[in-house]
């Protein structure tokens, strides 16, 4: 059971991971993204989630040598975009987000979607980068279990991070249960359903009878699953109060309850049908 924000995940390399972390897609770079980053880690949280496409790599960078963190004591992500995809672009692209964020080397690189005919040129990067010492564990994301199988008939390497869209409305039932098969680790993006948790009737009540708000509710609720979370927040209530969700405990019937909330829906881009 997860119970204090330093708690960690061992992946399939043997690596810790957080099990929450700031993710700063939409957060400009700049001001807005560096004091998100700082605020968070003052609160407690070591693990930081960007990507090549958010444009805030150099901000992230920033903030972190401000607060004037060991690096060792941070997990830091990155993803390749799709359109770096492929073998020496990746690497390439790899070592422009390094240089971005100013660090030697990332504690997991993605590669942010599974664009056709180019993601296990991509995966052969990673996995030089990953031997190389460049990188200490190599994930995915936005992969479909087909994808998984796909990529695994071939790579060396197995992924040891899933990175999807996950909530209440969509709990990928089947890949998550892949995924721990495989030993693959998932990570859920957009965990507060891009705002809609607080309209939902079921999550607001639950959170009343806990005493929490709906966003402490799902996160909690993502670790109880063993799903490890990144919501995104530039506002600084909002990044402390989403790292309050380690004194309480969901039973199994408010968990249920959740997960019967699922409708299949997405609020993001479908894995299967994308053109970007």
């Amino acid at each position: 059971m997860v119970h204090r924000i330093h708690d960690t995940v061992t992946l399939n390399n043997g690596v810790k991971m957080p099990w929450l972390g700031l993710g700063v897609w939409k957060a400009q770079d700049g001001e807005e993204v560096e004091h998100a980053v700082e605020v968070a880690i003052h609160t407690g949280y070591r693990s930081i989630d960007t990507a090549q496409i958010y444009r805030n790599e150099t901000g992230v960078g920033r903030a972190i040598r401000r607060v004037g963190i060991d690096r060792e004591e941070l997990f830091l992500t990155s993803k390749v975009w799709n359109k770096a995809q492929g073998y020496d672009s990746t690497l390439e692209a790899f070592e422009k987000s390094c240089r971005r964020l100013q660090v030697d080397y990332l504690d997991l690189y993605l590669i942010h979607w599974p664009v056709k005919g180019k993601y296990k040129e991509t995966w052969k990067a990673l996995e030089t980068l990953y031997r190389d010492g460049r990188v200490r564990s190599i994930g995915v994301s936005n992969f479909q279990i087909h994808h998984l199988e796909d990529l695994m008939m071939d790579c060396e390497i197995k992924p040891a991070v899933n990175q999807v869209e996950f909530h209440p409305y969509l709990t990928q039932e089947e890949l998550r249960a892949f995924c721990k098969e495989q030993q693959i680790q998932v990570e859920a993006w957009s965990p507060l359903m891009m705002g809609h948790v607080v309209k939902d009737e079921t999550i607001r009540q639950i959170a009343e009878k806990y005493q929490k708000t709906p966003a402490q509710i799902v996160l909690r609720w993502d670790l109880q699953h063993q799903v490890v979370t990144i919501p995104k927040s530039v506002n600084e209530k909002r990044i402390i109060e989403n790292s309050e969700i380690f004194d309480f405990e969901l039973s199994e019937e408010d968990m249920n309850r959740i997960d019967q909330l699922n409708r299949n829906h997405r609020f993001g881009p479908d894995p299967d049908n994308f053109d970007f």
